[in-house]
């Protein structure tokens, strides 16, 4: 995931100079992907190594992808109990409205079904995930106005993303880049290319549906020999990811949910216990970050009027 690791000897005496568990703890995961890495011949040294997207992997994705399609259409079909906390049990519900109210991010993890069964990604992993806040005193348009300023998400979506700009725009569709670095304990920058179309369901409600149609790692980002690589055939921190969003306007704001499926590799063998918390962990984490930068962005442009 980008920046390297430093040699087993380095890190050894940030052991000694940093006598806290934690630390420990971070030297011996870098120590650990290291020597995972000198240990496969297609690697370069500082950088995991590459592994390719296989047919079976994407065809799992997108029968996945699919069936997300077709539960959203459903349930905007049917326009009632929108948000993911509406089926929750009566008493759950209401104190998941009374937290949205002070300002929490409700977070959940799903796995849709293929007729009752998993369905199996060899060689990588799905990850998908639900998030919703609440942004009192907003209307719809200004969630609107904030989503689809690409121009400005490298403001307003800072330091995930770190640059971008629309492409073409045709009414409500929209084709945009982003380049998204991410760190946590290494680095990874990706440049993006997303479709996306906006919805205007009724007075008070919309929603939007996005593609990543490509999506390539950089290697050296920001230097002179700065370069992607092959889409596919990389280091399969991010290959696909599909993006649901839905906006509701009542209780004196905005409620706005975001839904993302995305495919990534498959953990090494030998580093799953280490390594899998930490990978899962990213997809929750930038969803909750983006939905808390959306909020901040519409109430500081609110104020600002």
């Amino acid at each position: 995931m980008g920046n390297g690791v430093e040699q087993s000897e380095g890190l050894a005496g940030q052991v000694k100079a940093k006598n806290t568990i934690s630390a420990r703890i971070a030297v011996f995961v870098l120590v650990s992907l290291a020597s995972h890495q000198m240990s496969t011949p297609a690697a370069k040294a500082g950088e995991p190594a590459l592994t390719k997207l296989k047919h079976d992997t994407l065809g799992a994705f997108e029968r996945y992808a699919k069936l997300v399609d077709t539960r959203n259409d459903a349930e905007l079909r049917r326009g009632t109990d929108l948000l993911w906390i509406d089926g929750l049990p009566e008493e759950q519900r209401a104190e998941a409205y009374a937290g949205l109210k002070r300002g929490e991010v409700k977070m959940r993890k799903l796995e849709i079904l293929d007729d009752g069964k998993q369905i199996t990604c060899p060689g990588g992993m799905i990850h998908h995930w639900a998030g919703l806040v609440f942004i009192a005193g907003a209307k719809i348009g200004n969630v609107l106005n904030v989503l689809e300023d690409y121009d400005r998400h490298s403001v307003y979506y800072a330091p995930d993303v770190e640059k971008s700009k629309i492409e073409s725009r045709d009414g409500d569709h929209f084709r945009v880049f982003l380049r998204f670095r991410r760190h946590k304990v290494v680095t990874v920058v990706l440049n993006t290319e997303h479709e996306v179309q906006y919805f205007r369901d009724a007075p008070g409600r919309a929603h939007s549906r996005s593609s990543a149609v490509r999506i390539a790692e950089v290697e050296n980002a920001g230097k002179s020999d700065e370069r992607e690589k092959t889409p596919g055939d990389d280091g399969g921190f991010l290959w696909r990811m599909e993006t649901w969003w839905r906006m509701e306007e009542r209780d004196g704001g905005v409620y706005v949910q975001s839904e993302v499926a995305s495919l990534t590799r498959d953990i090494p063998t030998g580093l799953g216990w280490m390594i899998k918390p930490f990978v899962t962990g990213i997809p929750k984490e930038s969803l909750t970050f983006t939905l808390e930068a959306t909020r901040k962005t519409v109430e500081a442009r609110r104020s600002a009027y």
